[in-house]
């Protein structure tokens, strides 16, 4: 098994959507298990680079009584954003709160102000994720409060119209962030391309975990946007589908795709400290109400690109 690492092209190609702003950022330690969603991050040493401002000792909209409480992604992220909206829109005046989408440039930016109190919530990262911007932010402080969709994640080739196609030396492409490379493991194992060693969490596997690989497949680890790009001249790469929707490519050539595990759910992410302010309990209840689940996999804005927690 030969395994190349290239460099990581920067995302934007132009075109609408998540394309333009990656899901994540990078650590420096490459097996300390980084996770990209949303945009790319340094840890600690870039804030004071942040354009979201600290609160100081002004009182956080998440305790003040009618206030705006805005649910954050990265820019560009046109289903986080729609999703969004429709809370806002639709279920938000049920609980009795005002919510409203805010666009952010990066993960570091989103988390900080989530943080801080600046805005209430995100929803664009999972537990594992979340777990990893603690470890690299000392004094952030947040919680996942409750899982709210499942993004498409599958094994999209533009040459083979089957698992079964793909032919020996084929080169496969991996996600260039750890977490995100795991997860790309774990979904050629599910096809039966790869086995994994058992002894190992699958959620922090890499390259080196993989105890049989029939087909001889060679790897190559590529940035998001990059990935879409390449598809022509791979024979599958393994990625997320808001990509390959915002690069135009036919759903038709992902030719794999089985449901995320729990362990890469969407969370709505909360600053801890505000938690049990009634504002946010009320938007987290409007989070769990049961349309929202029926608007993921029934409106054509979102669907097959954030999937209902029930998936299957």
């Amino acid at each position: 098994m030969t395994t190349t690492e290239t460099d990581r092209p920067q995302t934007g190609d132009g075109t609408d959507g998540p394309d333009t702003h990656d899901h994540g950022f990078e650590l420096t330690r490459r097996r300390r298990w980084p996770f990209v969603v949303g945009g790319a991050v340094v840890v600690a040493a870039a804030a004071a680079a942040i354009v979201v401002p600290r609160l100081g000792g002004a009182a956080s909209p998440n305790e003040i009584a009618g206030a705006t409480l805005y649910v954050a992604t990265a820019e560009g992220n046109a289903r986080e954003q729609a999703l969004v909206e429709y809370v806002a829109e639709e279920i938000a005046p049920d609980y009795g709160i005002t919510v409203a989408f805010k666009g952010l440039a990066d993960s570091n930016t989103i988390n900080r102000a989530v943080n801080d109190g600046e805005v209430a919530a995100t929803v664009y990262q999972h537990e594992l994720w979340l777990s990893q911007v603690l470890e690299a932010n000392p004094g952030f402080e947040e919680t996942a409060a409750t899982p709210v969709f499942r993004w498409g994640f599958g094994l999209w080739s533009a040459r083979w119209d089957s698992v079964e196609e793909i032919p020996d030396g084929a080169t496969i492409s991996l996600y260039s962030d750890p977490a995100n490379e795991a997860q790309g493991l774990w979904v050629l194992e599910r096809a039966g391309l790869i086995t994994l060693d058992p002894s190992v969490d699958k959620w922090t596997a890499t390259q080196d975990d993989i105890v049989e690989n029939p087909k001889d497949l060679e790897f190559v680890l590529l940035d998001f946007g990059a990935q879409s790009r390449a598809l022509p001249d791979l024979d599958g790469a393994v990625g997320y589908t808001e990509y390959y929707v915002a690069a135009k490519i036919p759903v038709e050539q992902q030719i794999f795709a089985p449901p995320a595990p729990d362990e890469f759910a969407g969370q709505l992410t909360v600053g801890t400290r505000w938690i049990d302010e009634p504002n946010i309990q009320s938007l987290i209840e409007a989070f769990q109400d049961p349309r929202v689940q029926e608007y993921l996999a029934t409106d054509p804005e979102v669907q097959g690109v954030l999937l209902p927690l029930d998936a299957e």
